[in-house]
């Protein structure tokens, strides 16, 4: 049965997700359409009388006190989206595209943004029907340009993909039953305006690396127990010590994937204490959930939360037309930048412990982990790969939110740059797939010199099948870049962390 997800309420991130990833359909509920209808009779009743009212009535940014006449009200709306279509270079793919759509729909249905159902309908059917858009997307400081891309296509101009292929907007429409939308006060402006696409491409990169995060813990067991560990560095009363809640619960999802693993059993007293990169998994990792986690209480603050400058608030029989600062991308920006900064920090532990398993001083493995090395190079060049993203995600951990460049005659003097730093956060998300990936391939390619008849942990055995399936062991040396890529995507679509659990239960973030 196709998934529905109905606008009204709340919207958590799964089911953002599921609209994004999955393309379940939309829906609007009773309540959505009664508070965006009201808040719309408002609006025309104050144009009506006249009132002066930010982009409704006035130009935009230092246009401000430039009045608009009625006759001019569509020509306005219809500008700003034309001249706002100022985004450049490569588009952005298509979850984020329709996460921006999604996040306008949440925001403007908040019923104060004065814009009419029509036009969200519009949104609606174009999510519904797989209208995706084309936008580029380099030139944002947070706000305007990726959104009025999309805004292009809903009133028949731009470009969109439809059923695969990239058609002019109108031809896109049309091809989907639709129709192009005519703005009128307030729209054009609504459509642009507030932190829709910071907001979207926020939820998207927190969805994936929450979901590294809890891959990681899974990597790192295979990786601790594959290098012969010593998991009682996560005892409970050495963690009770700490009072971090994410420390605690990643040592617990270590202890629990290792359960019953013979491996750890004859190895407990082989040594006195492991190297940092095993023995602080639950203070790293747990470090870099506490960050993912502040920022996943942000970004779905932020879904449900209403962004559009001005708000319209009725108050009886009348009401207040409040021009405000809402459309900054500060708390985004932000969070995101920690992201960033928290993910290069899990990454730079995966390529320590992944660095010990080729090195044949450090594993006790043959050299590269394959046989007969010299003739074989075997896992030697991951390792550089690995080496080379994580210098990629340091340059990306740099934060965007420090940079201040004025905008619109110094009337918008300073700007979050929130957009870039949420952008650059699914750019992480994506690199440290492939770090995490990189680092399994060498905890299941170090089996075949592990001893067979020892059992591994519950979740690692579970984990260590479900690569078998898929990827080959490398007795002598292979084309090793179709694996890396199927690794990662048992990472990115969640499918890891999914057989890991099947055995021991949730993984906890904290």
């Amino acid at each position: 049965m196709e998934k529905v997800i109905k606008l009204g309420g709340t919207l958590c991130l799964e089911d953002f997700m599921a609209v994004v990833r999955d393309h379940a359909k939309v829906e609007f509920s009773e309540e959505y359409v009664n508070r965006v209808s009201a808040c719309r009779q408002l609006v025309e009743k104050w144009v009506a009388e006249k009132r002066v009212m930010y982009g409704t009535t006035t130009g935009f940014g230092s246009l401000v006190s430039q009045v608009i006449p009625p006759e001019d009200a569509e020509t306005l709306q219809r500008n700003i989206i034309l001249t706002h279509s100022t985004s450049v270079g490569e588009p952005l793919d298509e979850e984020s595209v329709r996460g921006i759509m999604l996040v306008a729909l949440q925001s403007l249905g908040q019923g104060v943004s004065g814009v009419r159902i029509g036009l969200l309908e519009q949104y609606k059917e174009m999510l519904n029907r797989d209208v995706y858009p084309y936008v580029p997307r380099h030139g944002s400081v947070g706000y305007l340009c990726t959104e009025a891309h999309i805004a292009m296509v809903a009133i028949g101009g731009g470009k969109a993909w439809y059923q695969g292929e990239l058609l002019e907007g109108g031809e896109a429409l049309a091809r989907a039953g639709l129709t192009p939308w005519v703005p009128s006060y307030k729209e054009g402006l609504s459509l642009t305006n507030g932190t829709l696409s910071p907001t979207a491409l926020s939820a998207i990169a927190i969805y994936d690396l929450i979901n590294c995060a809890k891959a990681a813990d899974v990597v790192a067991a295979i990786s601790l127990e594959a290098l012969r560990g010593l998991p009682k560095a996560y005892d409970k009363r050495i963690m009770s010590m700490r009072h971090q809640s994410e420390q605690t619960a990643t040592a617990e999802n270590l202890l629990r994937l290792l359960s019953g693993s013979q491996v750890v059993e004859k190895n407990k007293d082989s040594h006195v204490q492991d190297a940092l990169s095993l023995r602080c998994i639950p203070q790293a990792h747990g470090a870099v959930k506490q960050a993912l986690s502040n920022a996943l209480r942000t970004v779905e603050a932020e879904l449900n939360g209403c962004c559009d400058n001005p708000i319209f608030f009725q108050v009886g029989d009348d009401g207040v037309a409040m021009s405000n600062g809402n459309p900054d991308a500060g708390f985004q920006g932000i969070q995101m930048d920690a992201c960033c900064i928290a993910a290069t920090y899990l990454a730079k532990m995966s390529e320590r412990r992944n660095t010990r398993f080729v090195d044949s001083n450090l594993s006790g493995f043959p050299s590269y982990l394959v046989k007969k090395p010299g003739l074989n190079s075997g896992l030697m060049i991951p390792q550089y790969s690995q080496a080379g993203i994580l210098n990629e995600m340091r340059m990306l951990a740099t934060p965007a939110t420090i940079d201040n460049v004025t905008t619109s005659g110094n009337q918008e003097d300073y700007v979050s740059m929130g957009y870039n730093a949420c952008r650059k956060a699914q750019d992480t998300a994506r690199l440290l797939e492939y770090v995490l990936a990189i680092e399994l391939m060498s905890g299941y390619q170090a089996q075949q010199f592990m001893e067979h008849d020892l059992d591994r942990g519950a979740g690692t055995t579970k984990v260590l099948e479900l690569v078998g399936k898929r990827v080959p062991v490398m007795e002598e040396d292979m084309y090793i870049y179709p694996h890396l890529e199927t690794i990662r995507d048992l990472i990115h679509s969640g499918e890891l962390v999914a057989a890991a659990e099947q055995a021991v239960g949730e993984l906890k973030m904290q």
